[in-house]
Order: structure tokens, then C-alpha cells, then sequence
């Protein structure tokens, strides 16, 4: 029997989370007009960033775990987690997009009163989130989503992305000059940040809003995350390729090839949160960085031609005749 198509029925895919998908794609080009109409800045970068940031995440987010959860269209648990995970993104959004209304920043604010419900009800969303994963990515190692080489691409996927939103705890809590700012009455009503050594709201990059002077603890954050969406569609582009490569058409190597694929995404989230963590700019790396760096895709080379290498001599190798082939009479 052939593998399941890695391409659900889109009927079958997961409906709460197409809808908020849906919801939340029109705020893409809401808030790029907002950008452009609305001077207001906060925090260093315009005060529609955000909304457009989260906006294009989620969208990409919400239809993966929409198509993926398809394969588990039969597991009752991991279609109400797929549920969760729609209504957790959904509020998170709500307070993104009402602060920026407000001209309030939403991540860490507890000024007001309002300010600390609101940021405590998203908080409250980002740790239902992960918990709704952890079931979904606990589910996904015992059950099949299609062919091999996506099923573990979307099981790495789906690992790697819970480190990513993990990684958004570090954030939360408080700086040591907040902390001194606690102590000596200056508090200004901000509890977490998202950079390392410097304050936030300093010079960044363009579009991603990451600090250039700085660690940003969002890059380790981003990339962990999306693991999700680029594993997944390795998975898919190797399939497809195999129409073209021969070698490809083996699904044991593709299979491997995505573990590689996977084990270097993974090398490479941990590498941007080890930079970041000892307050380094992403585009200014040190010795250090630049050496860890090259030391991973050195292993990620390496690996591939070892699975290359290994599919070339297997598909030379001649196949051992049958019983009926060898006892045939010349």
C-alpha cells in the first residue's frame, strides 16, 4: 500500500485554526497601512510593526498546524489541542492589536492596572500554547502524517518549535537594571525585555525590529518556531525533487536527509540563542560564534555527503537474484 499523499484534502484540514488564519491575514495589510499612516513610535520602531510581525507568524503558524493536524484528523486529543493552540494565538493577537490601538506596549507592560491584566492574559495564552504542543508534538511520536520523510520532518519540526516558544520565558523576567530600578524607586512599569546588555528600543534591524547594538533573545525565538514550516517543507521539496533526481527516490534517504536537515536547524537555534545570550548583535558575531558556526555546517556537510554517498553505493550495489532467477537453467 502506498504512503497517505503529503498533501491533505483541505476539507480535512484543521477548521479553528484555518478560521484564525483567516482572521488574521487582513491585518497584514491593515497594519502595513498603519505603518504608513501612523507616525506614533514605541519602544524605537513604529507602532504597527508589531501587529504586522505577529500577524504574518501566525498566519504561517496557524496553516501548517491546520494541514498537519489533517494526519490526525482521527485523534480526538490532538484536534481539541489543535482547538487550544487556535484559541491561544487568537487572544495573544487580540492584545497585540489592541495595545497597539491604545499606543501601549503590550509585552511586559504592568503600568497600569490594565496594562498587567492584559499582559498577564497573553502570558497566560503563550503558556497554554506550549502545553497544547507539548500534547500535539507527544502525539505525533507515536502516529504517522504521511510518507517518512515528512512524518520525522514534522516531528523534529514540531520539537525544535516547542524549544522556540520556550525560549520566550527568558524574556520574562526582569533585567538587572530593572531590578535596581525596583529597589530605588524609578520603576518605569516594565518587567522582561526582549535584548541582552542593552536596553530595549535602541538602534535595530529593519522589518525584524532585532537589536543591532545588543543580544535579541526573538532571533533564537523566530527560528526555533518556524522549524515548523521549513522542515515540513524540506520534506515536501525533496518529494518532489525525487520526480527529477533518481537518487531522491529512495525514501530511507530522504528520510535521513531530513534528519540532518533537522539536527542542523536545531544546531543552528541553539547557536542564536547562545550569541544572544551573551548580549551579541546577530550581524556582529565574534571568534567564538563564527568558530561554533563553522563547526555546524561543517557537521551538516558532512552528514549530507555521508547520506549522498551511502544512497550512490546502495543503488550500484546489484540486487541478490531470487530463488527462481538462480536455479534457472542457461
Amino acid at each position: 500500500m502506498s504512503d497517505p499523499a503529503p498533501w491533505p484534502d483541505v476539507r480535512q484540514w484543521h477548521r479553528p485554526l484555518l478560521l484564525v488564519a483567516a482572521v488574521t491575514a487582513p491585518f497584514v495589510v491593515i497594519s502595513l497601512v498603519g505603518t504608513v499612516l501612523d507616525d506614533r513610535v514605541l519602544v524605537g520602531a513604529p507602532i504597527w510593526a508589531k501587529p504586522f510581525k505577529f500577524a504574518v507568524s501566525i498566519v504561517l503558524y496557524a496553516v501548517t498546524w491546520s494541514w498537519l493536524l489533517a494526519g490526525l484528523r482521527r485523534h480526538r486529543l490532538a484536534r481539541w489541542a489543535g482547538t487550544v493552540i487556535a484559541v491561544a494565538l487568537l487572544v495573544e493577537y487580540v492584545v497585540i492589536v489592541g495595545q497597539a490601538v491604545r499606543g501601549r506596549q503590550s509585552h511586559f507592560n504592568v503600568a497600569t492596572p490594565l496594562d498587567a491584566t492584559l499582559w498577564g492574559i497573553m502570558g497566560s495564552s503563550i503558556a497554554v500554547l506550549f502545553v497544547a504542543n507539548v500534547v500535539v508534538a507527544a502525539v505525533l511520536v507515536r502516529r504517522r502524517v504521511g510518507p517518512r520523510p515528512l512524518t520525522w520532518a514534522v516531528r523534529a519540526g514540531a520539537a525544535i518549535s516547542l524549544f522556540g516558544i520556550g525560549i520566550a520565558f527568558l524574556m520574562t523576567g526582569p533585567t538587572p537594571a530593572q531590578r535596581q530600578s525596583l529597589r530605588d524607586g524609578t520603576f518605569t512599569g516594565v518587567v522582561g525585555a526582549h535584548s541582552v546588555g542593552v536596553t530595549d528600543g535602541g538602534p535595530v534591524l529593519p522589518v525584524t525590529g532585532w537589536s543591532t547594538t545588543g543580544g535579541d533573545l526573538r532571533i533564537a525565538h523566530f527560528v526555533g518556531i518556524h522549524a515548523l514550516q521549513a522542515l515540513p517543507l524540506l520534506a515536501v521539496l525533496l518529494t518532489l525533487l525525487a520526480a527529477r533526481l533518481p537518487l531522491l527516490r529512495d525514501e530511507d534517504l530522504r528520510t535521513r536527509l531530513v534528519l540532518v536537515a533537522a539536527g542542523g536547524y536545531a544546531g543552528l537555534t541553539c547557536l542564536v540563542l547562545w550569541q544572544a545570550l551573551r548580549g551579541q548583535p546577530l550581524l556582529r558575531p565574534d571568534g567564538a560564534t563564527l568558530a561554533a558556526a563553522g563547526a555546524l555546517i561543517a557537521l551538516v556537510a558532512a552528514g549530507t555527503a555521508a547520506v549522498v554517498i551511502a544512497g550512490r553505493r546502495g543503488a550500484r550495489r546489484p540486487s541478490t537474484p531470487g530463488p527462481a532467477a538462480g536455479g534457472r537453467s542457461r
